[in-house]
């Protein structure tokens, strides 16, 4: 024999509450309709609006009293409505189920939330571009496999960041396109033999289409999914701007400072200050995956239509909501209060062998074949580590030991001529990167005007 709370199990209106907003609104909207068609009359359309927004009202102040015993929040909200109003509340439900009302209530809740995201992604594509502007003559080392590679610009290295975080603002913007459709009116499978006017209830919801197929509009959720995947892949460009920022404000690397604000002391050595906002950021693109996993799981193996499975959908989304909107506002704060070092990203410029690309170019210049002036140079490079030099304070006469082809050109190779010489498009030239900085200040300029959905 069961416990008596075993009875609650099923009962989601601990976290579904949340969508109360949604709710009630669509079911003011499908009460308008309902009167617009004549299914009841303006009075019961009207005392039942009155009604359902007294309901939101009391949810807002705090003051409304949730209960277990009626599972979900449309049953909480149906038992408040036939006590403010009697058995009228009864009509509500006239043409609808609890089916196509919750695929209602999650793409209402998935456009606000897909939008909210959009926006904090906004303003740090802002801050990252404003980031940029300041550091375009600072030069760091660019590196593969963490080993130093090619010089480039500071602002080259953040305007990365900028386009991941563009893509993210795309994807979000189909998320909203994707859950922009209505399935009110879908019924429980098979839709209603009811005269409802599906398209005037999407135009007062702001929907753009209709849901063509009532037994895909009650068990689909899709949109969910494009959600969380959307916020997955912002979560690893998140984390990954995370990895970069613990290592550059290390002692080792020492190329930016954190604002006091965003990091913390050590329990027990004085001296330190942990970037513990910035690992809290890396890691938290874990919890992320688990959600878009978790949603997976649940619809594998789902048979058309809807199944209470389907309860258990909710809850990954509220936290991956909560947690990619909370983390992108706290990785904008703590960009915004960084300090770059340029000293130290100087000194590992000039205390590495990152001119050697240019190098081996110079010699392809001299009509040498690449991998013949890749071998030269690799020797190069390696006599330059066993000497404790650096390639650009080798004499004309060391050059010429390993080709004829050197000439006294070659001093001319330096940090600030191997990042200009990148003019191509997309490169590291300072020209490119005052473009791609106008070009983005352009762009979003545009998107404050035009919105998410451009």
């Amino acid at each position: 024999m069961g416990q008596k709370s075993d009875r609650f199990y099923t009962s989601s209106i601990k976290f579904d509450k949340r969508l109360y907003g949604q709710d009630i609104k669509g079911s003011k909207v499908h009460a308008q309709m309902l009167g617009k068609q004549g299914i009841l009359t303006d009075e019961e359309s009207k005392l039942i609006c009155n009604g359902l927004e007294q309901i939101r009202l009391e949810i807002k102040k705090g003051i409304f009293e949730f209960s277990e015993e009626f599972e979900d929040i449309h049953m909480n909200i149906e038992k408040a409505l036939f006590e403010k109003i009697g058995s009228l509340a009864g009509k509500l439900h006239t043409g609808r189920s609890r089916n196509d009302q919750i695929a209602l209530d999650l793409r209402m809740f998935v456009k606000e939330s897909a939008q909210e995201v959009w926006g904090i992604l906004f303003e740090l594509r802002k801050s990252i571009i404003a980031k940029a502007e300041k550091n375009i003559e600072v030069y760091l080392p660019g590196y593969t496999h963490l080993q130093r590679g090619q010089p480039v610009s500071l602002a080259h290295h953040l305007l990365a960041y900028y386009e991941m975080f563009t893509r993210d603002c795309v994807r979000f913007s189909r998320v909203h396109e994707y859950a922009d459709v209505m399935p009110l009116g879908s019924g429980a499978l098979a839709g209603t033999t009811y005269s409802l006017d599906r398209k005037w209830v999407a135009d007062k919801l702001g929907f753009k289409n209709l849901s063509a197929n009532s037994m895909d509009a009650v068990s689909d959720r899709d949109f969910l999914l494009d959600f969380h995947s959307s916020a997955a892949i912002c979560a690893v460009h998140i984390s990954r701007l995370c990895e970069e920022i613990v290592i550059w404000t290390s002692e080792e690397f020492g190329f930016a400072k954190l604002g006091e604000d965003y990091t913390t002391g050590s329990s027990m050595m004085p001296q330190k200050r942990n970037p513990d906002f910035a690992e809290i950021g890396r890691a938290k693109s874990g919890r992320v995956f688990g959600n878009l996993v978790a949603t997976l799981t649940i619809l594998k193996g789902l048979p058309l239509t809807y199944n209470r499975d389907l309860q258990e959908d909710k809850e990954p989304l509220f936290d991956t909501i909560d947690t990619i909107s909370k983390t992108l506002r706290i990785i904008k704060s703590m960009l915004d209060a960084i300090a770059f070092n340029e000293v130290e990203m100087r000194s590992a410029i000039d205390n590495s062998n990152v001119l050697a690309t240019d190098i081996a170019d110079y010699l392809v210049g001299k009509g040498m074949p690449f991998r013949e002036a890749h071998g030269i140079v690799n020797k190069l490079t390696d006599y330059v580590l066993e000497t404790k030099q650096n390639v650009h304070e080798l004499s004309l006469e060391t050059y010429k030991n390993f080709s004829k082809l050197f000439e006294i050109d070659v001093t001319s190779i330096t940090i600030e001529n191997s990042i200009n010489s990148r003019n191509v498009f997309g490169g590291t030239a300072l020209k490119n990167i005052k473009a791609s900085i106008k070009k983005a200040n352009e762009d979003l300029e545009e998107q404050t005007k035009i919105g998410i959905n451009d």
